[in-house]
């Protein structure tokens, strides 16, 4: 059955849906998608969003859709993931389960989109005919495919039969153990795909310029061909309902989110601090994770506390070698939950092993973080920069090369996640992006703000520090 009468049919996906007329721009756009014939009308309709390509000639086998929030992303997802579990023909082996995936960014959102999965196939007498179970993130069908809505991961959809996988909010998602989820994902679903004839489609609200997402809106979007298709359009383009004049109160609050949240645009103002280059640069694979202290040399120890229930509590011991290189010759972290008070114990033991008794940090908590430090002899002291100036003024040490880093999983990630814009007083700032951390990074960038201002050698007998 077509997509658009599966979609418009009352008793189908159309009870769920209701009212039609919000939708008719979705209903374009997947009647191109699956390389179903368009009248004149909706020709020119499906040109607007589509960069004035023409409509592919058959079903494509990627669909990307950057669209603004409130524009029933969310729904059209577990629609699509529906129509494709049930509404086209697979070919399954004897015992085999062929899967539907849609990924989130969030277990919030996860929930959302079954919710709608649920609400589709619960509508229909005919589609609650066709369901042998329901679990908490599950649809099983009686025709042995399942239908699962879950956290993004990579590493949980292999070995799957995958007939269709839903990207949500793909610009959006994050993983602890890679700053690429997105791209790894993918990687990880094509085969199956490829092997299934199966459908891939991305759906999501634009973020910075980097990314799945904008790379396939970069190459593709406008672009013809029958294999991959690109829209784009505001949230007040696929959603006529919403209100103009709210939109046009949150533009004015915030108008550089505005540009991705409503305008559906890759914004401008985020950029990647790091870039690739500098950062495989900077991580030396062939050194060990930690080096030991070295007799004569003056370390410096910088830490980003945390009360052990969010953040990571992270500590960073580095010093300036001979050649005028940073050297982060200790990088650790615990994450949440923990006891503060005996992180502080253990770090303030491992500063000592480097001679480090004055130890610096942000101001988090000062009076509680200055006197745990006491009661360990040592002295903590607040930086007198915050973190964005600690990274701003150490991107010209890693633009020269002269920064040595262990390879750490979370510190790579953090690194690669760091954001730059520019705020409305003109200054630049740098911080992690939505839904990401620096904790590691940040005590990287203290530590060699330190090292690299301060003298390298000690005098053995009066312990004063000379350059």
């Amino acid at each position: 059955m077509s997509i658009d009468r599966a979609l418009t049919d009352l008793r189908l996906l159309g009870g769920a849906l209701g009212d039609l007329s919000p939708w008719s721009l979705w209903l374009v756009v997947l009647k191109a998608a699956f390389g179903l014939p368009l009248e004149d009308a909706e020709r020119a309709t499906f040109r607007k969003v589509a960069g004035d390509r023409p409509p592919p000639g058959k079903r494509v086998r990627e669909l990307w859709a950057v669209v603004g929030r409130r524009a029933g992303k969310s729904r059209m997802a577990a629609a699509l993931a529906v129509f494709l579990a049930l509404f086209q023909r697979h070919k399954l082996a004897k015992g085999e389960t062929g899967h539907v995936l849609v990924l989130a960014a969030t277990q919030d959102q996860a929930k959302t989109v079954f919710e709608y999965c649920v609400g589709f196939v619960e509508a229909s007498e005919a589609l609650r005919r066709e369901v042998r179970a329901i679990t908490a993130h599950e649809i099983r069908l009686v025709n042995d495919v399942m239908i699962g809505v879950h956290v993004n991961s990579y590493r949980t959809i292999r070995g799957k039969t995958l007939l269709g996988v839903v990207f949500d909010e793909v610009s959006f998602w994050r993983d602890e153990a890679s700053a690429t989820p997105d791209v790894e994902t993918y990687r990880a679903a094509m085969p199956s795909l490829v092997a299934s004839n199966g459908m891939l489609i991305g759906i999501s609200t634009p973020y910075r310029r980097t990314g799945l997402l904008h790379a396939k809106h970069r190459d593709h979007f406008g672009v013809e061909g029958d294999d991959v298709l690109v829209v784009q359009g505001d949230s007040a383009t696929f959603n006529p309902l919403l209100s103009a004049v709210l939109i046009e109160a949150h533009r004015a609050s915030d108008p550089e989110a505005a540009v991705a949240e409503w305008d559906a645009q890759f914004r401008s103002d985020l950029v990647q601090f790091l870039s690739e280059d500098l950062i495989e640069l900077a991580i030396d694979c062939s050194r060990p994770p930690e080096l030991p202290p070295q007799h004569g040399v003056r370390y410096q120890c910088f830490v980003d506390a945390s009360g052990g229930r969010h953040d990571s509590y992270t500590v960073c011991i580095g010093h300036k070698d001979s050649g005028g290189r940073f050297v982060c010759d200790v990088l650790r972290g615990r994450e949440p939950p923990f006891d503060p008070q005996e992180i502080t114990r253990e770090y303030a033991a491992l500063a000592r092993e480097y001679d480090c008794l004055r130890i610096k940090g942000d101001a988090y908590s000062a009076d509680w973080i200055t006197s745990s430090y006491r009661e360990c002899g040592a002295t903590y002291e607040c930086a007198e920069k915050n973190k964005s100036e600690l990274y701003l003024e150490g991107l010209p040490t890693f633009s020269r090369g002269l920064v040595s880093l262990p390879e750490h999983r979370r510190l790579g990630r953090e690194l690669r996640l760091l954001e730059r814009h520019v705020s409305r007083a003109g200054r630049d700032r740098v911080d992690h992006g939505r839904g990401g951390s620096d904790d590691y990074a940040n005590s990287v960038f203290g530590a060699l703000h330190l090292a690299m201002n301060t003298g390298r050698y000690r005098y053995p007998q009066n312990m004063d520090w000379v350059g």
